[in-house]
């Protein structure tokens, strides 16, 4: 007789995974009086988030209370904070069971990173219905959002599965984030705080190992489908079933289901729990009967396997009525029964001699190693890494693989021409992204120097080569902040050319532009031993910061780059052309407000001076006597 698959470990692998859900493996007993105030007093410390955390358990800093009533709001819950009625988690286990009312969680938060303001809070269980957190600022500002599978999935601040909020969190400054949770699912918080690199080296982790355990369920759906179109077994159907149905729960108690499937009903989010377990035990009970041949090997018990279909068929229409604390018990409490009498048939058939049967006890054992490490993670015997987060979903994978082995070894060819193609495939899908990032990068490079080359051709004036005005006014403000921050002094010429215009008019523009170009030469190399900052201001005008020098040193110079011009005429073609100009001069006060403008200003009113005492000479600003130069 043909070998046909089968196996009871799903209907086991149902009831861990709805245990850990349901948090009936951590349900938390009463704390005695005296525990209760010593957890009380023992309030979780501040977390202070540095630059070498990126991703942290928040459940050791976490703090909790129960508000039984679920009637607390907001300033309930910071009376309750001030008072001390918030207690630290017991031994960080934030799971609670199925509970009435709502539960607040607090957790300081200090930010010492100041290059990440922006920390994303997931909590690490997709079934709660709804949550809100709030962030309360030193300033009195409180920053709320909601979220949890009764809001539409697009309410989340990034499309995850698992609930997800954005923390601002100022540099420097403490922030009490308060996160109210009411469900009528289990009550689980595990709580995680992730930079947006973080986050997404953990998110693509997740869903790499997701997307590998799906892919292999699909492979294996489709590949017992041909099965089944060209065999007609009805075992190849219900074994369909089962793969469907149990991929159908794990993609509902991933929150796989309310991402892709139905993000925008809220009714479907609550309804598809138990819903999904009614389906995947009506599945793995009729795949169960067939493939053990139930009918004529144990009359009995395979009365017993309709009766529990039909139990969990009328229990799957009753959910649909039923409030979620009442069916998602019922159904989970029902599936230990489904899986003790699933264990029972394959023994008794067994033992009656129907080899098959052992198929059971093989692919139960490859699920039981997936949850003994599982199980070793929680105790803390092995670290949490790739292959034992996702044990579980290996096991059953590997199960599931067993099974499929008994359909027939004539597509095992096929399956390894298929990988091979893969493998093929996506090393050159790798080759090729290499390539491309490399070319990237060199564009990126070249990009760069231009963007450099392009900002400083726009710092300097096209015609004298001096620094424009803009450029003026970003480097003099940094020379005014030096000058307060060191205590030294700081002035300012502004520098006119005299009748300018009449050079324009007399020997035209284009003398009057090499004019204009001899001045800005003359004017850099009379300023250089003093390290000024010298711009083109406009027109025939330019502008000179001078720091570290007061109203007489700078007055000095002045003078002396004024006689540097009078000095020696311009040649432009063979004409030698006297310039002379007018200098304002201005020492800035470090204490005075108005900023650049104010000091522009003032070195403005000392050029208007020096043209209104007969121009080619230096004048301090109004009200300040003029130094006797030469």
């Amino acid at each position: 007789m043909r070998c046909k698959p089968g196996t009871t470990c799903q209907a086991m692998l149902l009831v861990l995974l709805l245990a850990l859900v349901c948090g009936w493996t951590h349900a938390r007993p009463a704390l005695p009086a005296a525990a209760a105030a010593a957890a009380a007093d023992a309030m979780p410390p501040a977390l202070e988030l540095t630059a070498e955390n990126s991703r942290l358990a928040l459940n050791p800093y976490v703090a909790y209370y129960h508000d039984i009533a679920g009637n607390d709001g907001l300033a309930e819950a910071r009376a309750h904070l001030r008072q001390g009625d918030f207690r630290a988690l017991p031994a960080g286990n934030a799971a609670f069971g199925f509970q009435p009312g709502a539960y607040w969680f607090h957790v300081r938060l200090v930010n010492r990173n100041p290059v990440e303001p922006r920390w994303l809070l997931v909590q690490d269980y997709p079934l709660s219905d709804r949550l809100e957190t709030y962030s309360l600022y030193p300033d009195g500002r409180v920053a709320r959002h909601a979220g949890g599978d009764a809001l539409p999935f697009d309410a989340r601040s990034i499309r995850y599965r698992m609930p997800n909020f954005w923390l601002h969190l100022p540099p420097g400054q403490p922030v009490d984030v308060l996160l109210r949770v009411e469900s009528q699912s289990s009550m689980q918080v595990p709580l995680s705080l992730y930079t947006p690199a973080a986050f997404a080296e953990v998110s693509r982790d997740a869903q790499f190992g997701i997307g590998l355990y799906y892919g292999l369920l699909l492979a294996l759906f489709f590949y017992n489908l041909v099965l089944w179109l060209q065999l007609r077994d009805a075992s190849y159907f219900w074994y369909l079933l089962h793969i469907f149905a149990f991929g159908l729960v794990l993609f509902t108690l991933n929150g796989l289901g309310f991402e892709y499937l139905w993000p925008n009903s809220t009714w479907l989010a609550d309804k598809s729990v138990p819903l999904s377990i009614c389906l995947a035990q009506v599945g793995m009970q009729q795949f169960a009967r067939t493939f053990l041949e139930l009918r004529q090997r144990w009359r009995f018990g395979d009365y017993v396997g309709l009766g529990m279909i039909a139990f969990f068929v009328l229990l799957g229409i009753a959910s649909t009525r039923l409030p979620y604390r009442i069916s998602t018990p019922i159904a989970s409490a029902s599936v230990f029964t489904s899986i003790a009498w699933i264990a029972i048939e394959a023994v008794v058939v067994m033992r009656r001699g129907y080899k098959p049967a052992r198929l059971f006890l093989l692919a139960w054992g490859a699920f039981l190693l997936g949850t003994a490490m599982i199980a070793a993670v929680a105790f803390g015997l092995l670290p949490k890494n790739f292959i034992t987060a996702y044990g579980v979903q290996f096991g059953s994978a590997l199960e599931m693989l067993l099974l499929s082995i008994a359909l027939g070894y004539r597509y095992a060819g096929l399956r390894n021409e298929n990988e091979r193609i893969v493998r093929e495939a996506k090393n050159q899908l790798e080759h090729k992204v290499e390539q491309r990032t490399a070319e990237l990068r060199n564009a990126l490079g070249q990009l760069g120097d231009a963007h450099a080359r392009l900002r400083e051709s726009s710092q300097r004036d096209g015609l004298t080569g001096l620094h424009t005005r803009v450029h003026f006014r970003e480097r003099f403000e940094q020379l005014m902040a030096q000058a307060r921050s060191q205590a030294r002094p700081l002035s300012l010429l502004m520098i006119d050319l005299d009748h300018f215009k009449l050079i324009n008019d007399r020997h035209g523009h284009l003398t009057g532009d090499e004019c204009l170009r001899w001045a800005a030469r003359t004017i850099g190399q009379a300023l250089r031993p003093h390290g000024a900052l010298l711009a083109r201001f406009g027109g025939e005008e330019f502008v000179v910061g001078l720091p570290g020098l007061d109203l007489q040193a700078a007055l000095l110079v002045a003078e002396d780059l004024r006689q540097h011009l009078g000095d020696e005429p311009c040649s432009s073609n063979g004409r030698e052309i006297t310039v002379t100009a007018s200098i304002g001069v201005h020492e800035l006060d470090n204490y005075e407000s108005g900023g650049i403008d104010a000091a522009l200003q003032r070195a403005d009113e000392a050029l208007y001076r020096a043209k209104a005492d007969g121009r080619d000479c230096v004048r301090p600003a109004p009200g300040i006597e003029p130094l006797t130069v030469g």
